[in-house]
């Protein structure tokens, strides 16, 4: 069992690996070099959630990921997290730049496919092609109810449904979203997830792929 030093080393490891991201206020490239529409670089140290919620609020409308994403079970923390950004700047509607990198064949099972599509791709092209021809927005969301959490997937082609109700499931999510310490999440919990295709497991962690759904871009029965 880790000691309890080891294991504040390994939070402390954990938020240390914000993403570093580069902001601008526009999608348009065009308009994004106009003056005062870039806002430089910025290391996003906190919860991304949080991160995002305060960039959008601030106006921000595209970013980019100056590191290579590693999409593989080995990726180090940097990339398991800028991930989850990815997660929550894609269900704010933001454009992300960012470049990705698989050499286990990960990216050809479309875990990630609901993520906003990298510009380039370490990798197969004809993956990069399928992610870019298939994404839409919405296509692995959440959403929650009075006492239960619904998740919509259709990033394997066909509408998938998963309804979320057993406490011992719920009180893991908001935990989830951040990133849990593989190791410590419930076995059954644990199990579920995985077998369902919603949790991705990087360095040493567990996090929840669905998006927050915010609004429904198209007619709930289309998402």
């Amino acid at each position: 069992m880790p000691s309890r030093s080891a294991e504040r080393t390994g939070a402390a490891a954990w938020r240390a690996a914000g993403p570093e991201v580069e902001l601008w206020l526009d999608y348009d490239p065009a308009a994004r070099e106009l003056p005062d529409f870039a806002l430089g670089r910025r290391t996003l140290p906190g919860p991304a959630q949080a991160e995002v919620t305060e960039l959008h609020r601030a106006g921000v409308r595209c970013l980019r990921l100056t590191e290579p994403v590693r999409l593989c079970a080995d990726a180090p923390a940097a990339s398991a997290r800028a991930l989850m950004l990815l997660r929550e700047a894609t269900g704010q509607g933001l454009a992300v730049l960012w470049q990705a990198v698989c050499t286990d064949g990960c990216a050809a099972r479309r875990r990630f496919h609901h993520l906003y599509p990298p510009e380039q791709l370490t990798g197969p092209q004809d993956v990069l092609a399928d992610w870019r021809a298939t994404y839409f927005p919405s296509k692995c969301v959440f959403r929650r109810g009075p006492g239960f959490v619904e998740v919509r997937d259709r990033r394997f082609g066909r509408l998938e449904l998963f309804t979320i109700d057993e406490p011992g499931h719920l009180a893991q999510l908001d935990a989830l979203a951040e990133g849990v310490e593989a190791g410590l999440l419930p076995d059954a919990v644990h199990r579920d997830f995985a077998e369902a295709g919603l949790i991705a497991e990087q360095a040493g962690r567990a996090w929840f792929l669905p998006m927050r759904v915010r609004r429904w871009p198209f007619p709930s029965l289309t998402v």
